[in-house]
């Protein structure tokens, strides 16, 4: 397997390596197309995807990227159930407006889907609320509370619940620490929910 870029998020390269080369993918706020870019070079994906910002989309299409300007609140219901094998929504679902909802449409417009959280369980976080009295602000969290779009954080915990109501199946899923290595705990763990910064699932319907 071809390497990474070496300037790509820790949680970008563990996506990479969840998907299989040959397949259909779409990723949901694609940024500036590294990801994609990467899995249509190396892996030989059909690799779309889908960006909010105009010049991030302009930057992809710049660069031959099959990506177009949509919106994960709004967008995703107009794609056919499995459309694709793999959808992704990376450090994303905490910024949308009806995070369950988007789930669903995930999963029903991918046979998978890869989603990647900030853990706001995590313990720089908790001490920061309970010491200082203030919103965080973390590599993850990287923005003050006013300036954020994130507006539905939660803990791995949390998240894990969500999975459980919906009655989804987790293939795979990796705690990160923050210096962007994996957490040796089980994802379940309470420790694993305080010393992980961020997680990434892997899911599929039953």
């Amino acid at each position: 397997m071809a390497d990474t870029p070496a300037d790509i998020r820790p949680d970008l390269k563990i996506v990479a390596d969840w998907i299989a080369p040959n397949s259909r993918v779409l990723d949901i706020g694609c940024g500036d197309g590294t990801l994609l870019a990467y899995l249509g070079r190396e892996k030989g994906v059909d690799a779309r995807g889908i960006e909010i910002r105009r010049a991030k989309v302009n930057r992809c299409v710049a660069a031959g990227l099959s990506v177009i300007r949509g919106d994960a609140n709004s967008d995703l219901s107009l794609y056919p159930t499995d459309s694709f094998d793999y959808v992704l929504l990376t450090q994303t679902l905490q910024a949308v407006e009806q995070p369950r909802t988007v789930l669903e449409e995930l999963i029903r417009v991918g046979t998978r889907a890869v989603v990647s959280i900030p853990n706001f369980g995590f313990w720089r976080i908790r001490l920061s609320l309970l010491f200082n009295g203030h919103m965080p602000v973390t590599k993850t969290l990287d923005q003050p509370w006013y300036e954020t779009k994130n507006i539905h954080l939660c803990t791995i915990q949390d998240f894990l619940d969500l999975v459980k109501e919906m009655g989804l199946i987790i293939e795979d899923a990796v705690v990160l620490k923050p210096d962007g290595t994996p957490a040796r705990s089980p994802v379940a763990s309470q420790r694993a929910n305080l010393w992980g910064e961020q997680a990434i699932f892997l899911l599929r319907r039953k």
